[in-house]
């Protein structure tokens, strides 16, 4: 396989949210836990989110670096760094003002992965200027709109991730799925409804790449109970 294996690793309610009020009671913080445990323990070579996720997850800077008045910088893929894990951001217009270049997270599942930045060529001068500055990798997929295919297998190919978790949010799994590049579903189930019609559903029809929708199946490989109400849910691709 010319891409990383890729597992998309997600807490969903009942009904298939991934956002909302459920993920805040207390009484539900142990699946949760479960959640990064999981995460911990599929020691894969990185993880992949959207910009939201990304944003709402990991520090940024208040203020972007705008005052670039150098030459164009060309539009190559940029290794900063090769390391033992990885933290991959999809921003095709790139809005991630990293304040460093790799994770800071009190979960060791996290705490010092390298970030990648996938990007399209539309991004400014001085957002590339940023991340080289802050010592984070980057690499182009597509002009102006994500060539999703194409990042996978460049995140293989330039770092050498085999296996890849892809965490969220909805509209990134919704995009890996409809480009068929979902392997594995792990599902931690939270025994919550979660009735906010805001809330995001595991898989939201995806901006980048295809933009058809049809159905997808998997085959259920394994199902666990987790303290006593929650389930963990392992699909495979058909």
């Amino acid at each position: 396989m010319d891409r990383p294996y890729i597992i998309c690793h997600m807490v969903t309610s009942l009904d298939g949210k991934v956002t909302g009020e459920f993920l805040k009671k207390s009484e539900y913080s142990k699946f949760i836990e479960d959640y990064y445990r999981i995460h911990r323990e599929y020691g894969a070579d990185g993880f992949l989110c959207g910009r939201v996720t990304m944003e709402g997850s990991f520090p940024q800077l208040t203020v972007p670096y705008n005052d670039y008045d150098g030459p164009p910088i060309a539009r190559e893929d940029y290794i900063a760094e090769k390391a033992a894990f990885y933290a991959v951001a999809i921003d095709p217009k790139g809005k991630l003002w990293w304040s460093d270049r790799a994770i800071s997270d009190p979960d060791e599942g996290y705490d010092g992965a390298h970030i990648i930045e996938v990007l399209t060529e539309s991004v400014p001068n001085a957002f590339l200027m940023h991340l080289r500055n802050k010592g984070v990798s980057y690499l182009f997929a597509g002009k102006t709109e994500l060539n999703l295919p194409l990042a996978v297998q460049k995140l293989k190919k330039l770092f050498g991730i085999q296996t890849l978790l892809l965490e969220g949010g909805g509209i990134a799994n919704g995009s890996f799925l409809q480009e068929e590049l979902i392997d594995e579903i792990s599902l931690v189930v939270v025994p919550a409804a979660e009735c906010n019609e805001d809330a995001i559903p595991l898989f939201k029809t995806g901006k980048y790449g295809a933009k058809t929708t049809f159905a997808k199946s998997f085959h259920l490989k394994e199902a666990k109970r987790l303290n006593d109400n929650g389930l963990w849910l392992i699909y495979s691709k058909n």
